[in-house]
């Protein structure tokens, strides 16, 4: 399955950001990366991704400001971000969502099963 519209993946790690492109990439996914949280907001705005995949420790600007910025935009509120992050525990899952996250994923990540998340946030995304 190919989204209409590119997932954008946020990572600041080059090795991280390159593996999971490939992989997307594979999946029949475009991909658009970004380094940091305002390079995501940037790419939000001018290519409307259909999921935005958002590391949260991220130089520049953070992904959960990021993702709390995202949501007070117009434009760019109804995208769907999943939260991409090595921290684990239920505080920091509840942490992601008040931010703004749509869902949420923990490094390493679990391939199959945010592939089932990607699909399913594009699909619902499309709706809105």
């Amino acid at each position: 399955m190919t989204a209409a519209r590119p997932v954008l993946l946020v990572e600041d790690n080059e090795l991280n950001r390159d593996m999971l492109a490939r992989r997307l990439k594979r999946a029949g996914f475009e991909v658009l990366t970004a380094c940091d949280g305002q390079q995501a907001l940037d790419l939000m705005i001018s290519e409307l991704p259909a999921v935005v995949l958002m590391d949260m420790s991220l130089p520049v600007l953070d992904g959960w400001t990021a993702c709390r910025m995202a949501r007070q935009d117009d434009r760019i509120k109804h995208i769907p971000i999943i939260a991409l992050t090595a921290h684990a525990l239920e505080e920091d899952r509840i942490k992601a969502m008040d931010a703004g996250c749509d869902d949420y994923a923990t490094k390493p990540v679990d391939f199959p099963e945010l592939l089932d998340k990607i699909k399913t946030l594009a699909e619902q995304g499309a709706l809105r």
